[in-house]
């Protein structure tokens, strides 16, 4: 049985359908959004045309910090066209692992797909979970330089960034040994540190906002807070939320979607990365007006109920929507003492004159932008699971099968469109549309 073929075949049946149903609905949206600007004083870190891998062990394969972080850049530039690729491989160190040695790993996984961007995060296996060994250290060391000459020399002009490891959870249990084994980790991504200054390297610190996070959730809800690293090793939706935080943050990511001050006096608006217009005011204290951001809140969606609690104590622990979310709408000069706020005619919420003066935020509010951010997130991950498809069940464990070989490149063709396909559906997903906003006064 040709099983390369019938894999392909099956995925393909699967998901074209859906493919194309998104497809026409996310094609529906309007795509004359305004263009996503930065208000931070360094500018974001990728560029129109970038090819992003991520490379890693098991933390990077989970495909969840990666997720996230191409959705945030989905959605906050919309016009922008980045692609990515998630390249983590559980167990990995820096000689490689269950995916072929290192060489092999970084010329299939990253190399393959001429990347301008790679992220590397690796050393939670490279330390072999035991107090600090300066043989293991080393070997660390001189592996992982070698994975920055080697991908710097194969693709010329790339732009690396090195990633401390993500914590061992010594936060919310005891230490296994003493200092334990998260101290090593730091040490090992200190050295990083001072490898990314001497090559020119970005540097993310995965480790620190996450133990920081941890600490302030065990201090409120411990037995919850063990959850967000279940095994102390791999985290859940939620610390891989503040991961991808920490992450785009050392690209410099914006932390504003849009924010929008309008004065119900005069009707005057100001707008920052967002189109007003329209804005009324009715004899009974009611506004209106339409307004077109130029960029999607972020995605922040609530896992299964079994992760939950874990996700929203992470969630509430954490700086995230301060810091990357901020879909700010102020209201000045208002005469009723509270309002109710919707948008396309469905209520968003109930709101104080004092605190649409002081300015809400909408980004985490259940509204119909996030309610299409959402759909990028599904998207999103339809696409890195199919990439993953095409890659672990279809072209790793065939490649020395002689019988298959000719076989194999329809089959991985076949999944590369199918990706493609999801790809465009996520975009047009990601384009803003416009949405009537009415402020009603209550009695």
């Amino acid at each position: 049985m040709n099983f390369p073929v019938l894999i392909a075949s099956r995925l393909r049946r699967r998901l074209l359908p859906v493919v194309s149903l998104v497809a026409i609905a996310a094609l529906s949206l309007t795509s004359s959004a305004v263009s996503a600007q930065s208000n931070d004083r360094s500018p974001f870190a990728l560029k129109n045309g970038d090819r992003v891998v991520f490379y890693g062990d098991s933390i990077t394969d989970a495909r969840m910090y990666t997720l996230l972080a191409e959705e945030y850049i989905v959605t906050r530039f919309p016009r922008m066209n980045v692609s990515f690729v998630h390249s983590g491989w559980g167990g990995d160190r820096v000689g490689g692992g269950g995916g072929g040695p290192i060489d092999l790993r970084l010329d299939r996984d990253v190399s393959a797909y001429k990347p301008t961007v790679v992220t590397i995060m690796l050393g939670m296996n490279d330390g072999s979970y035991r107090a600090y060994d300066e043989p293991i250290f080393q070997t660390f060391s001189t592996g992982y330089r070698h994975i920055a000459d080697k991908l710097k020399k194969d693709n010329p002009g790339v732009r690396l960034t090195f990633i401390q490891p993500s914590p061992y959870d010594d936060v919310t249990r005891p230490a296994t040994f003493d200092g334990g084994y998260n101290a090593v980790l730091v040490r090992y991504g200190a050295f990083l540190g001072d490898l990314a200054k001497s090559t020119g390297a970005g540097i993310a610190d995965l480790n620190t906002p996450v133990v920081t996070m941890l600490t302030k959730a065990n201090a409120v809800n411990p037995t919850e807070a063990q959850k967000i690293v279940p095994d102390r090793v791999h985290p859940g939706w939620g610390g891989h939320l503040i991961m991808a935080q920490s992450l785009l943050k050392s690209w410099n990511a914006p932390s504003l979607v849009s924010a929008v001050t309008l004065d119900a006096r005069t009707t005057k608006v100001e707008a920052q990365n967002a189109d007003v217009k329209q804005v009324q005011v009715a004899t009974n204290g009611t506004i209106t007006w339409d307004a077109l951001e130029g960029a999607l809140p972020f995605p922040i969606l609530p896992p299964d109920a079994r992760n939950a609690a874990s996700y929203n104590i992470a969630l509430a622990s954490s700086d995230f929507v301060d810091t990357l979310d901020r879909e700010m709408l102020t209201i000045k000069n208002l005469s009723a003492a509270n309002y109710v706020l919707t948008i396309d005619g469905q209520e968003i919420g109930n709101f104080t004159r004092e605190q649409l003066a002081a300015g809400i935020n909408l980004a985490p509010l259940a509204t119909p932008m996030l309610r299409q951010a959402q759909l990028v997130h599904t998207l999103t991950q339809i696409r890195a699971n199919t990439h993953n498809s095409r890659w672990r069940s279809i072209q790793v464990p065939n490649a020395e099968d002689k019988s298959v070989q000719s076989l194999l490149p329809a089959a991985i063709k076949d999944l590369d469109t199918a990706a493609q396909k999801i790809t465009q559906a996520q975009r047009a997903a990601a384009q803003p549309r416009p949405h009537r906003f009415a402020l009603v006064p209550r009695p």
